[in-house]
């Protein structure tokens, strides 16, 4: 007997934001801005939109600089352009009745040194090498050696989340998550597989977290804390990422984040290619230790999410790829109905085939 989705669908009250279900759509790289400019497109608003029954949209990873990009045709939100083109989404979910968010990437090290100013390295916490592959002109392509930010320099880059935050309040966004997961810059400094430092962001558990904490700070002068969530991702080892005590580590971050109020965790349960058991992680200890609504994500059915919504696990559930191929998905979470396959050929660049052009369901 299939479950009934009324705890999915039920409404959820995110600080003073009131969301229509408890279905989140995920930030999903797809690599289609402007050449040259890094600036959404038309595309981006018809995309967005078609998919604006969400409860909340998050959207792909947005650097916050060009320093942070590390993926080709990915969009950017420092420069006046991006801005406008933000815009241009913004205002479309709203006609729409959507809510949606940003979601603040710098991506550290997981880089190429063709997409930085002038040739230069990438920048990380420790001058480790992410072995992993980014997406440059050509296809694939290992990532380069980074650099080691001094210390003085971290301040500049916690500065720049700051600017990107005020620039997505001005393109029209009701909140921005913080991406702090998957190998990048804040979840690099998280951990003491890719943080060697020996200063005040580095060594202990306390100061590791530090630049997190200071970015959500930064962010805060700018957004109240309600609108701020912050994505992570435990014991996904995405990117060549790792920790020697992420239960400890991540149990600290939330503390801290529950102490400064800001909306919501996004928690990758597991690893995000392959299975979801990956490693043991208590993520009911989060949620616990948690003041705001915790999102789960992470190779959700409609089962699965609605038990988690029912059962407490969870307030919200995000899900990813299904919104790629599904634009109406929660219609169809709410009938039961078949979701339509994606097309993994069209995830990364491309045009309007496997992105503006996936069926909905007949009217019921």
């Amino acid at each position: 007997m299939a479950l009934d989705p009324a705890p999915l669908l039920a409404p959820f009250r995110l600080g003073d934001l009131e969301l229509k279900n408890r279905v989140v759509m995920a930030p999903l790289t797809r690599n289609r801005a402007t050449p040259g400019t890094d600036a959404p497109r038309e595309l981006h608003a018809r995309y967005y939109v078609q998919r604006a029954s969400a409860g909340l949209i998050v959207t792909e990873g947005s650097q916050i600089s060009r320093e942070g990009q590390g993926y080709l045709w990915t969009p950017g939100v420092y420069s006046e352009a991006q801005v406008a083109g933000w815009r241009k989404v913004t205002d479309a979910v709203h006609a729409a009745g959507g809510c949606i968010f940003i979601q603040l990437w710098h991506v550290g090290p997981v880089s190429h040194v063709s997409l930085q100013a002038g040739g230069q390295a990438p920048v990380a916490p420790s001058a480790i090498l992410s072995r992993t592959k980014t997406f440059i002109e050509g296809g694939f392509a290992e990532t380069s050696m980074p650099r080691a930010l001094e210390t003085h320099e971290v301040q500049r880059v916690v500065a720049d989340f700051g600017r990107a935050a005020a620039n997505a309040k001005a393109a029209g966004f009701d909140g921005v998550e913080i991406h702090g997961a998957n190998g990048y810059l804040v979840d690099q400094f998280l951990r003491d597989g890719s943080n060697t430092r020996d200063d005040l962001y580095g060594g202990g558990i306390e100061n590791r977290a530090r630049f997190a904490l200071e970015v959500v700070d930064e962010i805060a002068k700018v957004w109240p804390a309600s609108r701020i969530g912050i994505r992570m991702a435990p014991v996904s080892p995405a990117n060549d990422i790792a920790d020697s005590n992420p239960q400890a580590l991540f149990g600290h971050l939330v503390e801290k984040l529950s102490a400064r109020r800001i909306g919501y965790i996004h928690v990758v349960e597991g690893q995000t290619q392959g299975p979801r058991d990956f490693a043991p992680f208590d993520y009911a200890a989060l949620k616990r230790a948690f003041s705001g609504a915790y999102i789960a994500n992470n190779g959700f059915d409609r089962e699965m999410a609605i038990e988690a919504v029912r059962d407490g696990r969870a307030d919200l559930v995000a899900f990813g790829r299904w919104f790629i191929s599904n634009p109406d998905l929660v219609e169809r979470l709410k009938r039961g109905a078949k979701l339509s396959d994606f097309d993994r050929a069209t995830f990364y660049g491309g045009d309007e085939k496997g992105y503006t052009d996936y069926p909905t369901l007949e009217p019921a």
